[in-house]
């Protein structure tokens, strides 16, 4: 059978939403790169937020920078599917381009903490498939956020301090994985997704397939 046929016959379906929540430091943003690279059917939802740019951060890429008054009138607007408050800093995810994905049947990547995963929950229904990473040992984190070079002391003294509180809402998340080698968890993830992918309500094309089947 050719490449061209077993694409005609393929079902069509409704993309879904795949969250990753962890403590900062547990690895969820390695997790949601290393997916992006090789899964060319996983995109990733580009959040709102009001903290500054970093200096390896790219407009619209990493995030939509906006002022605290523009992120306030996009929240009274609704064009949020939600929004935090994380740090200081205000986070939300723009509504439209994710659900023009789903429409497509295009997987759409959140990185985002508990609080948005639960508002999303609220809105996405079944679309939402969520996990929670979870790391190692309390050392191993320390360790961890210690060595990303990226925030002083005493950011990474606030973030342990919350971390306790973070990991409180794992029975909150339909899947708990423990990242202690990055491969391995990323194959758990990719295990989760494969099974997503095949649920029968997300198979929006698999009626007219069935009548095919037995007409």
């Amino acid at each position: 059978m050719s490449n061209n046929r077993r694409m005609s016959d393929a079902i069509n379906r409704r993309g879904l939403m795949l969250v990753l929540s962890s403590p900062s430091g547990a690895g969820k943003t390695t997790l949601s790169r290393r997916l992006l690279e090789t899964d060319s059917n996983v995109v990733m939802s580009v959040s709102a937020t009001t903290r500054a740019r970093r200096p390896n951060e790219t407009e619209a890429r990493d995030y939509f920078f906006v002022t605290p008054e523009k992120f306030e009138q996009s929240v009274k607007a609704d064009e949020f599917l939600e929004y935090a408050n994380v740090f200081d800093h205000r986070y939300g995810t723009p509504k439209k381009p994710v659900m023009e994905a789903l429409s497509a049947g295009r997987d759409v990547l959140f990185d985002i903490d508990w609080q948005g995963t639960q508002q999303l929950k609220e809105r996405a229904g079944e679309d939402l498939v969520s996990i929670f990473v979870l790391p190692p040992s309390h050392d191993e984190l320390e360790r961890r956020l210690k060595t990303r070079a990226q925030d002083p002391d005493d950011v990474v003294a606030k973030r342990m301090a919350k971390a306790a509180d973070e990991i409180s809402h794992w029975p909150e998340y339909d899947y708990v994985i423990v990242n202690r080698d990055l491969e391995i968890a990323l194959g758990e993830i990719k295990s989760i997704l494969a099974a997503e992918r095949l649920r029968r309500t997300r198979q929006i094309g698999l009626s007219e397939f069935v009548r095919k089947l037995t007409s």
